[in-house]
């Protein structure tokens, strides 16, 4: 089994932001624009806050690529942070900290609390600058190399954002990749132009009354082999890898594979995608309430994620909260923050499906070589009539 896996490291206010990516196989041509467009696309989206005006991510190869080509070493990838430059008495890494005021006062909802109490810190910043959503700038140049590998084997992936708060746009019956082409213009990424409208009159109205607001998006998969994952390790399952994905996404509470909870309300003869085999197109489906997912492993049809993500922690007029070394009542604390990042979210989550898959894709099919993992994706399809 070929292993393929990333890390990343940084803090929000730090020097940058850093991902490793291992298991990319050697030959693979990198498109050096893509790889920061990603990154541009990550601060889309109307109701974002300051520091996007800030920051210009572009990430920078320090190992893995040669003359445009992966090595098939691991690849790393440095995002710099431009507002380090004012955070460098209170998050430089050698200087003293004397006379740099705390953090005493948790917010509801962020791993504050939870982070300070399991590791024994004094100063709410040593969890909040990690914990921050400013981490999946890595995730995202992560992401976009996983993103140039699956496209190199036939695979897209993208993402629109379906609902802000109390806004919603109307479920499409069937969406191609083409769709998505002008998603990215969109104020909030929406699809639906009159949805996007009323979305975008939600986020200026609730802003003005100091408020945060959450919602949903939607990544869809197409050009994907059958039989991604397995049925038989509830650790190779691929819907549970796919869930445990975006949950890790900052603010995240939920995922569905397809219309889950539809399908859920449904009769069981209303629920399933029946069968069909055709001569030249092979096994298929009229219906995808599967989302592309069963038992485990991909079926041959559109892998469809569905992912709720609540408001977020950081609000302008703040909740209550306990100051942790007084123990007395006080209003939690303000950093700078955005009104939503459901659109940008979004983006994220193409990355860590992206990255999902990939993994998927180099356990089942190996290669040292780009050229070795395309034979080895053809030679599949040809024995399933994919």
């Amino acid at each position: 089994m070929t292993r393929f896996d990333f890390v990343t490291a940084g803090e929000s206010h730090g020097p940058g932001l850093t991902a490793i990516v291992e298991g990319m196989p050697a030959g693979l041509e990198l498109d050096r624009e893509a790889l920061d467009r990603d990154l541009a696309r990550r601060q889309l989206g109307h109701g974002r806050g300051g520091r996007m005006k800030i920051e210009r991510d572009a990430a920078e190869v320090r190992s893995g690529v040669r003359h445009g080509r992966t090595l098939g070493s691991p690849i790393a990838l440095l995002v710099a942070n431009r507002d380090y430059e004012n955070w460098v008495e209170r998050m430089g890494p050698w200087e003293s900290g004397e006379g740099v005021e705390q953090v005493h006062l948790p917010r509801p909802g962020h791993a504050d609390l939870p982070g300070l109490l399991k590791y024994g810190f004094e100063d709410v910043r040593d969890v909040l600058e990690r914990a921050s959503a400013r981490e999946t700038a890595a995730r995202v140049a992560a992401g976009a190399l996983a993103r140039q590998f699956l496209a190199a084997l036939g695979v897209t992936i993208r993402s629109h954002v379906t609902r802000i708060a109390g806004v919603a746009a109307p479920a499409p019956h069937t969406l191609a990749p083409a769709a998505f082409d002008g998603v990215d213009e969109d104020p909030v990424r929406c699809l639906d132009p009159e949805a996007s409208k009323a979305m975008v009159a939600e986020i200026d109205r609730l802003r003005k009354e100091n408020e945060s607001l959450g919602g949903s998006f939607e990544v869809r998969a197409w050009g994907l082999v059958p039989g991604l994952g397995s049925h038989v390790s509830w650790s190779e399952r691929l819907d549970g890898r796919i869930a445990q994905a975006m949950v890790s996404i900052q603010s995240v509470k939920g995922v569905s594979i397809g219309p889950a909870w539809e399908v859920a309300a449904s009769p069981g003869s209303e629920a399933h995608d029946e069968i069909l085999y055709e001569p030249g197109r092979g096994y298929h489906r009229e219906t995808n309430r599967a989302g592309g997912l069963e038992g485990g492993m991909t079926n041959g049809e559109t892998l469809i994620v569905q992912v709720a993500i609540k408001p977020i922690s950081t609000l302008t007029r703040p909740l209550r909260s306990v100051d942790v070394h007084t123990k007395e009542p006080r209003a939690a604390h303000k950093e700078r923050t955005d009104s939503t990042v459901v659109p940008a979210a979004g983006v994220v989550g193409e990355a860590m499906l992206a990255l999902t898959l990939a993994r998927a894709y180099r356990e089942k099919f190996g290669g040292d070589h780009i050229d070795d993992v395309r034979a080895a994706v053809e030679a599949y399809r040809r024995r399933v009539g994919d």
